[in-house]
């Protein structure tokens, strides 16, 4: 299972309490006070581990708390400062104030970001002593740490980003050259959340795939799987549109086609821009002596000029998925592909 959506409630520690006390040893009979401040409560620092990639631990534990500092002691002994409270997420984790909205911190590789603070600690009767009050009988108490509701949410980070309308095919294709499982059915939404797949094209080449859910007309408005398919693909790097060959409701390739660019540009420029390659899929469903002209006619019906390059594939038979790998490695890397596989 991906989980890309969590909901947690954080509460940084409280700091320790001021002590008040006054000296009381022999031979010292003015002694003065001598109340030590409390610790720092400690903080909720959130964390990036390479070791993680999804949010599936956070179902499970909706409160996170951090310790509270320790109070002061008597000999101006001032408390421990308390631990803070490690949470790790993956790189690519986006954090909100759930009750305003405001994003918090969009974590990468390497990120450390302080969300909630800890209460200061309060000072000890020490703290208060002067030329006026020589022997103060007053602390405070130490600080309250900060409490925050958080949503977050985890953007696929994949390099290439299949697209396309359900039964396109994109489930079969990156089973057939990843490890991953992802289901496969003919039926509408067999992908309701993305899937990640490494594709080693060669001993020194790999590719980061992510099967997208499929999408429909009005996804840019939210229908069917909508802004759950469009924010996972923000931040890959390439496009790869998936187009059924031998559509079952009769539509055409380049229909299809302009349908989900339609979608992408309503819901963002900046990802309909972003680098895209086409594959025709399912050729294993067309004869042998019928792909070229197929191709061909998508060719003319989209216009397409004598550098955009229509790759004809077969994600079920591996049919043309070599090509399309080492195109994806040089559009991703901008060399060029490294001949036999």
């Amino acid at each position: 299972m991906f989980i890309d959506q969590a909901h947690i409630r954080v509460t940084a520690g409280k700091g320790g309490n001021g002590k008040i006390a006054f000296r009381r040893e022999k031979h010292t009979p003015k002694g003065g006070p001598d109340g030590g401040s409390g610790g720092k409560g400690g903080d909720i620092v959130f964390v990036t581990d390479q070791g993680i990639n999804t949010l599936i631990d956070f179902r499970g534990i909706p409160e996170w708390k951090a310790e509270n500092g320790i109070g002061g002691g008597s000999k101006n002994m001032t408390g421990a400062n308390a631990d803070d409270k490690l949470i790790r997420v993956p790189a690519g984790t986006e954090i909100f104030d759930a009750d305003t909205g405001e994003m918090l911190a969009d974590m990468a590789d390497g990120d450390r970001v302080v969300i909630a603070k800890g209460g200061a600690g309060g000072f000890g009767n020490d703290h208060f002593k002067n030329a006026v009050n020589q022997a103060p009988r007053k602390a405070t108490p130490g600080e309250e740490g900060e409490i925050k509701s958080l949503r977050m949410e985890l953007k696929v980070i994949a390099e290439v980003g299949l697209v396309g309308f359900p039964n396109a095919g994109k489930s079969t294709l990156l089973k057939g050259v990843t490890r991953a499982d992802p289901k496969v059915a003919d039926y509408p939404f067999t992908t309701l959340s993305p899937q990640l797949g490494i594709a080693f094209i060669d001993g020194s080449r790999r590719v980061i795939i992510a099967d997208i859910p499929g999408l429909i007309e009005g996804a840019a408005d939210g229908a069917g799987l909508g802004h759950d398919f469009l924010r996972h693909i923000e931040r890959t790097q390439v496009i790869v549109h998936m187009l059924d060959a031998v559509p079952l409701d009769d539509s055409s390739p380049a229909e299809n086609y302009r349908a989900i660019r339609q979608e992408l540009m309503e819901y963002s420029s900046e990802l309909a821009e972003k680098p895209e390659l086409i594959a025709l899929n399912k050729l294993d469903l067309v004869p042998e002596d019928e792909r070229d002209v197929l191709v061909k006619q998508l060719r003319s019906d989209l216009q397409l000029d004598s550098n955009t390059e229509v790759f004809a594939i077969s994600g079920a038979t591996g049919i043309g998925t070599k090509g399309l790998l080492d195109a994806l490695w040089t559009k991703l890397h901008g060399t060029e592909s490294v001949p036999g596989w």
